[in-house]
């Protein structure tokens, strides 16, 4: 069965081949593609940044070791990462987490385990982007506002009446209904519930 080419991608990050291959039909198996590395550094410069998935790591590796790819790779990307390792211990785990791994699995893993951290993992990373991506459609509507629209948001958010926000700013309530239906038109808000939950930590941020 082939697989999307929009499907999230897990990364495998390991020098060693037999390791890599094997996790990869482990995860063809439950319908994960994934792509090997035995070169974290190849890995680091081919890596995009809208990369949607997880990165499984080995922390001993030639050349750049695990937790520096994990150092590195925070500053490029928000894939969670799961560490593997044949060489555990508290310290190294304790860095793992403190670096930002998501999960530190010993090797050999079990499969059920490898596989629920990494679903987890992925699930994560999904409903990631597309909280950003709630996010970012909120922000532009956001920009269609004209300046006394947003200050008419504001005052909503901050449970104003349409006199109250008519006094302050010195305008008719007609007026001031006729700025907040536009409100609620450019931001695609049927109710003030809606409009509260998705704008008000919005407001914090200067206008686009």
């Amino acid at each position: 069965m082939s697989l999307p080419a929009h499907s999230p991608l897990v990364y495998l990050v390991d020098d060693d081949d037999a390791v890599r291959d094997a996790l990869a039909l482990l995860l063809r198996s439950v319908g994960l593609r994934s792509e090997g590395f035995s070169d974290p550094q190849v890995f680091l410069d081919s890596l995009a940044p809208q990369a949607i998935g997880c990165v499984v790591l080995d922390i001993r590796m030639p050349g750049i070791g695990g937790l520096d790819v994990l150092a590195r790779l925070a500053e490029v990307s928000d894939l969670p990462v799961v560490m593997l390792t044949g060489h555990a211990n508290v310290d190294l785990c304790r860095r793992a987490f403190k670096g930002g791994a998501m999960e530190f699995l010993q090797k050999p893993a079990d499969d059920d385990v490898f596989l629920d951290a990494v679903q987890t993992a992925v699930r994560t990373h999904i409903a990631s982007r597309e909280r950003q991506a709630v996010t970012q459609a909120a922000v532009e509507r956001l920009g269609r506002l004209s300046g006394r629209e947003r200050d008419v948001l504001e005052r909503i958010v901050q449970g104003m009446s349409n006199k109250e926000i008519a006094r302050e700013f010195e305008l008719s309530p007609r007026t001031v209904e006729t700025y907040r239906a536009n409100v609620f038109a450019k931001l695609e808000t049927d109710s003030l519930a809606q409009l509260i939950r998705q704008y008000a930590s919005l407001l914090d941020s200067p206008p686009p």
